[in-house]
């Protein structure tokens, strides 16, 4: 890959940050508490295969991702270590899930029907989780209020289908990573509503090998729920909102370059729509950097970019491919010279709080025309253009 393309905008994937935050966790879960990775969504905009990659060499026992096409590009890549979907996947590709040794949720007594009757008509055995909805509302068995006992009783019904291996059941908490009191609460009662389902399932004689609730809030804040194993998503990353807390670092790191710089008279109207006019004579750097490349039209006059010699305000709308900064107070920027939109210095947490979203929504949104460099020990390892793939 030319590095020329590399000097537009690209975002650098720290490895090593990775592995800090994965050691972060495993001191927290100690030696007897297996380690899911979460990699959907291409490891939220970090690149699926190099994460995956990285937290297989690290001891990663499980990954988790979203969809077939997702476990497929992993398995395809060479990953071997065991991959749980998420989400839905059609009966009709369970012979592929079992060809590929993948891992799939069951949410309801129709899917697992559905997948048992698939299983047994290639002659094969699945391996599933069972997903109880304990208060998401979203995907699982419903076991909440008057929902228990019919709830517990469809589980036990779906663990018992031939050609289906129950290894494993989990629920997923909704407001774990809020300090509230309210969300405390709430959390606690997911997790004892998820305590209450296993105890019913074993009474009727149904364990699991693995029993997992805990998502990247409730490793920061409820170690009593760890159970079997863990699921950290946006901590893996180094994002969100106990990143400080448990000592994670930024692992993306999205960067951009001065492409020109122009002196602007006062009373210049500054991108689309007329939103920034100067107020005396300005010193503009355009950037080749826009929505179209992840950076959020939203921001548009409401952020700085971080340059060697100070924040850069942006200046009027985001466009499409480019973006205008401020650079009249910092005379040493130049024509060439990189600037960082998010990460080592300005978290994405920070720029997510703007928009009022989340950190996961900037880092997915970083689009594949964007290239990844996959640094360790202060050396490029792999760059990556999902535009040439």
């Amino acid at each position: 890959m030319d590095d020329a393309i590399l000097r537009r905008t690209w975002a650098e994937i720290d490895l090593d940050a990775l592995s800090h935050n994965y050691n972060q966790a495993r001191r927290c879960i100690g030696p007897k508490v297996k380690y899911l990775g979460v990699v959907k969504a291409d490891a939220y905009g970090h690149g699926a295969l190099q994460i995956a990659a990285k937290l297989e060499l690290l001891g990663a026992d499980y990954l988790a991702v979203s969809s077939l096409d997702e476990a497929r590009e992993l398995r395809q890549g060479g990953i071997l270590a065991p991959i749980l979907i998420l989400g839905h996947t059609p009966p009709e590709m369970v012979p592929q899930l079992i060809a590929h040794n993948i891992t799939q949720a069951v949410s309801a007594q129709a899917k697992a029907e559905a997948y048992s009757e698939a299983a047994s008509a290639c002659g094969g055995r699945l391996n599933v989780h069972i997903k109880v909805d304990t208060g998401m509302s979203r995907l699982g068995f419903l076991v909440r209020d008057g929902h228990f006992e019919s709830g517990v009783e469809a589980i036990a019904r779906s663990c018992a289908l031939p050609n289906l291996e129950a290894e494993g059941i989990f629920t997923h908490f909704s407001v774990a990573d809020e300090d509230d009191d309210g969300s405390e609460a709430y959390t606690r009662e997911q997790f004892e509503i998820f305590n209450r389902v296993l105890d019913a399932l074993s009474a009727k004689g149904r364990t699991f090998a693995l029993r997992h609730c805990a998502n990247s809030g409730t490793l920061a804040r409820y170690p009593e729920m760890y159970f079997d194993m863990v699921r950290p998503g946006i901590a893996l990353y180094g994002a969100g909102a106990d990143r400080k807390r448990l000592g994670l670092q930024p692992v993306m790191t999205l960067k951009s370059s001065v492409s020109t710089i122009k002196i602007f008279d006062p009373a210049t109207d500054v991108s689309y729509g007329r939103t920034f006019r100067t107020a005396e004579k300005t010193r503009v750097g355009v950037l080749p950097i826009g929505y179209a490349d992840g950076l959020f039209r939203g921001l548009s006059n409401r952020m700085a970019v971080r340059t060697a010699s100070g924040p850069a305000p942006v200046l009027g709308r985001i466009c499409m491919d480019m973006t205008m900064v401020d650079l009249t107070d910092l005379p040493d920027v130049h024509v060439g010279d990189e600037v960082e939109i998010f990460g080592k210095r300005q978290p994405a947490d920070d720029l997510a709080e703007v928009l009022g979203t989340i950190p996961y929504e900037l880092t997915c949104a970083v689009s594949k025309r964007v290239p990844r460099l996959y640094i360790q020990g202060g050396r490029v390892m792999e760059r990556s253009l999902r535009l040439l793939i």
